[in-house]
């Protein structure tokens, strides 16, 4: 059901004030005007009167923007799709990452921000993600819903190091293929910008497969490396562990072949390479370097309209009547002004 409302364009506390000033401005009109009315000392009219104070009545509606509140399902969303992909595996929980800050984090704690600063890069596009370890998981399909994305990211946790059996890079291509594709020909004019997070760290011992199919569906794409070269070890992580990053274990991973806690590095190079295999670009945050300016210069800048699941409620100004209306006042009110002048000459 529709309902009516105030919206001002500047703002509550701005519109308010200006609405307040004009109505103080009607009030004072109407007082000075009996008050020289009584005394003789005006030739302004009744209907001057009511015309001009009518006038700044209808000003302070319209500072104060009536509008029409209304039900839709239908959504203006631009026509970029933007793919999120991060890497869940046990390096991840490594603590050597920085993001914007000298605060030392864990590399999923990185992620999860760079996904947040992703999300907000690109305004009403829609987003897809998906996290990958020992395989690649589609956890949330297509959607505008940037908040959904949001949230997914806030209970992103690194998979239990006993499933763990070598990083393989690889792991997402196959899912991001099926996903990608499935963009491609449901929206085939779109921009398809794909964003994968990792350390890069390529553990297995079976070859590593191209990222290059991914061209075929992706406009742009960027690999985005979070930790350090120098490294750190990696804690042991339990079954059915939580979305936290506390790494208060004193259990590490070992390297078999020394029996000592392993070291997990960044891997530039692989990042690199896989960079240049979706034909994008190589990203490495840190102290400095955030993922906030880093939005891709091939995304859509057309629109296109969506029906959305979810009701939403759209504020439409109608401001016109008022328009009209005050527009009339202001041609009597030169009429009348050159009516007077022409009589004092």
């Amino acid at each position: 059901m529709s309902g009516f409302t105030f919206s001002p364009a500047l703002g509550w506390i701005v519109g308010g004030a200006f609405a307040g000033v004009l109505a103080l401005m009607a009030v004072v009109e109407v007082t000075q005007f009996v008050h020289r009315r009584k005394s003789n000392a005006t030739d302004e009219t009744a209907w001057a009167c009511v015309r001009r104070t009518v006038l700044l009545i209808i000003a302070a509606f319209m500072v104060l923007t009536p509008s029409v509140v209304a039900p839709t399902t239908s959504r203006a969303i631009n026509a970029t799709d933007v793919i999120v992909a991060v890497d869940t595996t046990g390096s991840m929980a490594v603590a050597d990452a920085h993001y914007g800050s000298d605060e030392t984090i864990t590399r999923i704690e990185a992620a999860r921000k760079a996904v947040h600063d992703v999300t907000a890069a690109y305004a009403d596009a829609s987003f897809a993600a998906l996290r990958f370890g020992a395989s690649g998981t589609l956890d949330v399909p297509l959607t505008p819903d940037a908040p959904a994305i949001d949230n997914w990211a806030d209970t992103l946790a690194v998979e239990s190091t006993s499933v763990s059996a070598g990083s393989s890079l690889d792991a997402p291509i196959d899912q991001l293929l099926v996903a990608a594709k499935a963009i491609r020909d449901a929206h085939p004019d779109d921009a398809i910008v794909l964003y994968i997070i990792t350390d890069g760290e390529q553990t297995s011992n079976v070859t590593r497969r191209s990222f290059s199919s991914l061209r075929q569906y992706v406009d742009d794409g960027f690999t985005v490396g979070v930790g350090s070269t120098e490294g750190g070890k990696i804690p042991v992580v339990a079954d059915g562990v939580g979305a936290g990053d506390s790494n208060t274990t004193d259990q590490w991973v070992t390297d078999p072949d020394t029996g000592q806690p392993g070291i997990s590095k960044m891997d530039e190079k692989n990042l690199k390479d896989i960079a240049d295999e979706i034909s994008g670009t190589y990203v490495a945050v840190d102290s400095a370097n955030t993922m906030a300016s880093e939005t891709s210069s091939k995304a859509s800048r057309r629109w296109r309209i969506t029906t959305t699941t979810k009701e939403r409620t759209r504020t439409t100004p109608v401001v016109w009547p008022l328009a009209i209306a005050a527009t009339l006042l202001l041609a009597w009110e030169l009429g009348a002004w050159i009516a007077t002048s022409r009589r004092l000459l």
